[in-house]
């Protein structure tokens, strides 16, 4: 019984194929480990259960082996929700908070980081500190208040994220950018104007036209033609401005025997964007045939009152004889119209083609007998005449773009026609026509008004004065008759 004593060994005879024998040494390895070591059996307490431990006999050791088998999988629905929730988003979220903690995760390590878990997100900036509600912390010297400099710009840079989400502010917060309330206050000004600039591009772009003036409605009237059998083709764009876009087609056949469709069909389609006809209202609202409807329209069926008012004054000059595009049909904001051109090439203009001094002189001519037409036949001003809408064709001028036209009892009709005058005056006189008149004496010519003036300003003022007169008489016998007085018809120039 000594432990220093010497052990009772006793001598087993045993053959050599026992010796070699597994399974014999196996036993005598576990007789040696239970001499050493003694099994104690002990009932584990608390939750943490092992398989080698359990005894099912009781019933609280059931419950707990169950609670915490429901607990894992709660766990694991709780982190494939929160896989599905994340995917790939740069912004996470933690359920955490609403995890079981067991001892069955006991065997991961403390130093593992759960980087769903944005609490402890290392990287995640902190968001400034609020002063208290007194509005300063410290005492003494080291007071500081809630308008500190440093406090005041880091308290502006997190609420800048409160801007609109199209308002990108970056990582203010993650740079401790500090930002003066000078800065805070336009970068605010700026958020609300671009957010209120997204709106009205958002509602200019259901409204208006797009795609080069084709919108879905414009686009239905085209289809409407061409299969109506008016229109054979649209072949492309050909001109396209401001206020409109022009296409070319090929004419088919009239539903009419007494309507001829031309060839060649010119497509004008006006813009129903407000921007550049809402700085030209003067040319419609104080046009008589006009003036009554323009009031109690809305400001998208005035684009078609200008299509309206192109139509009517191309058919005046049509009938006058004066070379322009002949008036096919008008749908709307779609005025359809001969193409001045041939096989879909339009006719130069004016300032692009190089005439010869022959040529110039006798387009000059034919200019100036068309202005006397205009005016005295048509009863119209071009108001927006100039080498860029007149068209050098078939070795004459033609006149387009007349939507702007108004007749010369118009409040501003002669302030027009002498702008035209001097358009015409100046590119003629560069083109080196020795017989071009200057505007003065070109308006005149037009006219047939006497206005002897020596210089432009004395002359304009008389225009004026013209002009009141006539808008005098109108107030006064609500009618539009001319009160300019004339030395007769004017004289036409001739070649």
């Amino acid at each position: 019984q000594c432990p220093w004593g010497a052990p009772n060994t006793t001598s087993m005879s045993c053959s050599l194929a026992d010796v070699m024998s597994e399974q014999l040494a196996k036993e005598l390895q576990l007789e040696e480990e239970n001499a050493a070591f003694p099994e104690v059996v002990a009932v584990a307490e608390g939750p943490f259960i092992t398989g080698e431990n359990i005894d099912t006999s009781s019933d609280l050791m059931l419950a707990q082996m169950l609670q915490m088998e429901f607990d894992r999988e709660y766990d694991a629905q709780l982190r494939r929700e929160e896989k599905k929730i994340n995917g790939d988003s740069k912004v996470s979220i933690s359920f955490e908070n609403y995890r079981k903690v067991h001892p069955y995760d006991s065997d991961s390590s403390e130093d593992e980081v759960d980087w769903q878990d944005t609490r402890h997100d290392p990287y995640r900036a902190d968001k400034p500190t609020t002063t208290p509600r007194r509005g300063f912390i410290g005492k003494g010297k080291d007071i500081t208040t809630k308008h500190d400099e440093v406090v005041c710009g880091r308290k502006n840079t997190a609420r800048m994220e409160n801007f609109a989400p199209e308002f990108q502010v970056g990582d203010g917060i993650g740079m401790d950018l500090k930002l003066s309330n000078q800065v805070f206050n336009a970068l605010k000004q700026h958020a609300y104007s671009e957010e209120r600039r997204s709106a009205r591009l958002h509602e200019k772009k259901e409204h208006s036209t797009a795609e080069k003036a084709v919108d879905p409605k414009t686009r239905l009237l085209l289809y409407k033609m061409v299969n109506s059998g008016m229109l054979e083709t649209i072949t492309g764009c050909i001109s396209t401005g401001k206020e409109s876009v022009v296409f070319h087609a090929y004419g088919g056949k009239s539903a009419t025997e007494d309507k001829v469709i031309p060839p060649e069909c010119a497509i004008k389609v006006f813009k129903t964007t407000l921007n550049e006809f809402k700085n030209r209202d003067k040319y419609i609202k104080d046009d008589y045939r006009f003036k009554d409807r323009f009031s109690k329209l809305n400001p998208r069926k005035i684009i078609r009152m200008w299509a309206e008012k192109e139509m009517h004054n191309l058919t005046r000059m049509q009938n006058a004889g004066i070379p322009c595009p002949q008036v096919v049909i008008l749908k709307k904001h779609v005025l359809v119209m001969s193409f001045i051109g041939k096989d879909q090439i339009p006719a130069p203009k004016l300032k692009d083609v190089t005439l010869s001094s022959e040529d110039m002189k006798k387009a000059y001519y034919q200019t100036l007998n068309m202005m006397q037409q205009l005016y005295k036949e048509c009863n119209l001003v071009h108001a927006d005449l100039s080498e860029y809408n007149m068209l050098w064709h078939d070795g004459k001028v033609w006149l387009i773009d007349v939507s702007q036209s108004v007749e010369p009892t118009h409040p501003h009709g002669l302030e027009f026609l002498f702008r035209d005058c001097r358009n015409v005056a100046q590119f003629f006189q560069k083109g080196g026509v020795a017989e071009a008149l200057n505007e003065r004496e070109l308006f005149n010519a037009v006219s047939g008004l006497n206005i002897t003036a020596d210089n432009e300003v004395d002359f304009q003022a008389e225009i004026e004065a013209l002009e009141k007169m006539n808008e005098d008489h109108v107030q006064n016998h609500g009618k539009k008759l001319s009160t300019f007085s004339s030395d007769g018809d004017p004289p036409i120039y001739d070649e």
